[in-house]
């Protein structure tokens, strides 16, 4: 790395640890923007991951998609252009040298917000691509995030310049590499977004029963088409993509409310309670009791 991104990351990472003190995910006074602090490496978690930039400004950090591995540090970035669902593990961090997180959520308006304002011509491409990334850190980028996160000092400037400052590591994105995989997900008649729009509809549904015709058609393509086009933006069938959201909210559910294994079966879509106990054992590592019991001691 050049010295100009080591001295811009230790300063970002001088701001984060005073606006993360504890350990944990952390909303700051800027809309969508949050840091993450861990003073140890911790075993892999589940979660959604929405449209955003994300970054690793000390540690290391590991996060799985279905069955692809995306490792990342200080010396890159990880951008998701759709939601979702993820295995994400802190691989290294001490209580001395804590992993520090950066993670900007931004929308699918605010990429053609850019695209347009930029005249950024982007063809859409015939056949989508996975949409996460990762991305080597460039100097340029780097600067805009670390002015974004400087605001945190200045609040009376966060609802002038936050807007401007996010827009410009949207662009920069744009820009980059891989920034094409960002742009489809904005641009009308790509493949990509037609796929968001299916994802949207499972996420917003999960607990529905959809058929494949159907989801096809929100899609406005073949059934063969789809169920391809789908796999190469999520790295996983319509139907393991429903399934891991299910079974996440689940495990929500179990741990935050005293609903038992039955009956929220039911209510996040399982018709047999005992398939759910036999996915769940094989998404978490044990039954749901058992689960929910370790997670609580």
């Amino acid at each position: 790395m050049s010295e100009i991104i080591i001295n811009q990351q230790n300063e970002l990472a001088k701001i984060i640890e005073r606006y993360a003190v504890t350990d944990g995910v952390h909303p700051t006074g800027i809309p969508s923007l949050y840091f993450m602090r861990a003073s140890n490496a911790y075993e892999p978690r589940h979660g959604i991951y929405k449209p955003s930039l994300c970054m690793v400004v000390q540690g290391t950090k590991e996060v799985w998609l279905a069955q692809e591995r995306y490792l990342y540090g200080p010396s890159d970035y990880l951008v998701v252009s759709v939601h979702l669902p993820v295995i994400a593990q802190v691989t290294e961090a001490t209580p001395d040298v804590p992993y520090l997180g950066f993670k900007l959520e931004f929308t699918t308006s605010q990429i053609l917000e850019v695209l347009h304002e930029s005249d950024h011509r982007v063809t859409p491409i015939e056949n989508p691509k996975r949409a996460m990334f990762v991305s080597q850190m460039e100097t340029s980028l780097l600067d805009a995030i670390t002015r974004l996160a400087r605001l945190l000092d200045r609040p009376r400037d966060i609802p002038v310049l936050a807007p401007l400052f996010t827009k410009e590591i949207i662009y920069k994105v744009l820009q980059g590499k891989n920034g094409v995989v960002l742009a489809q997900i904005a641009m009308e008649g790509s493949s990509t977004l037609q796929i968001k729009d299916v994802i949207d509809q499972i996420m917003n549904h999960y607990d529905r029963s959809f058929r494949i015709e159907e989801l096809a058609e929100i899609a406005n393509m073949s059934v063969s088409s789809f169920h391809r086009h789908f796999k190469e933006v999520t790295a996983m069938s319509p139907i393991q993509f429903q399934k891991h959201l299910r079974l996440q909210e689940a495990r929500r559910l179990l741990l935050t409310e005293s609903s038992d294994a039955t009956d929220v079966a039911f209510r996040v879509g399982y018709e047999s309670p005992s398939q759910f106990s036999r996915e769940y054992s094989r998404m978490f590592g044990f039954p749901p009791r058992q689960d929910i019991k370790r997670l609580k001691t």
